[in-house]
């Protein structure tokens, strides 16, 4: 390893289950999340419990979505464990969960709340 160089952070078996030892808090009401990274790019599991949404909001850069388990419901589709939602700049929406999920989420830049 170089001298001076930042190491990578290593989340050894996070998929397909490990993410489930993983510590959460609190977030928003009925979402809770592990950051994995911060600083920007910042990179967390957001966990879902059944019925749980997220009010509709502007991405400010690229946000990129991998679904753990369960499904992640917004304007534009239901996506289900194994889909890979890319939200790019510019775009916003409502986001839920029927029957609560956990997805792998890496932002760009924190989001603007629009409603």
């Amino acid at each position: 390893m170089a001298e001076g160089l930042p190491s990578p952070n290593v989340f050894r078996g996070l998929v397909p289950d490990g993410w489930q030892n993983m510590t959460f808090e609190p977030f928003r009401d009925g979402v809770e999340i592990c950051h994995l990274g911060r600083g920007g790019p910042d990179v967390a599991l957001l966990r879902y419990a059944p019925g749980a949404s997220v009010p509709r909001h502007r991405h400010q850069g690229l946000e990129v979505i991998i679904v753990l388990s369960g499904s992640q419901s917004d304007d534009h589709g239901r996506y289900r464990a194994g889909d890979v939602v890319l939200n790019p700049k510019g775009s916003e929406h409502e986001v839920w969960s029927v029957d609560g999920c956990t997805v792998l989420i890496q932002w760009e830049r924190p989001v603007t709340f629009v409603d």
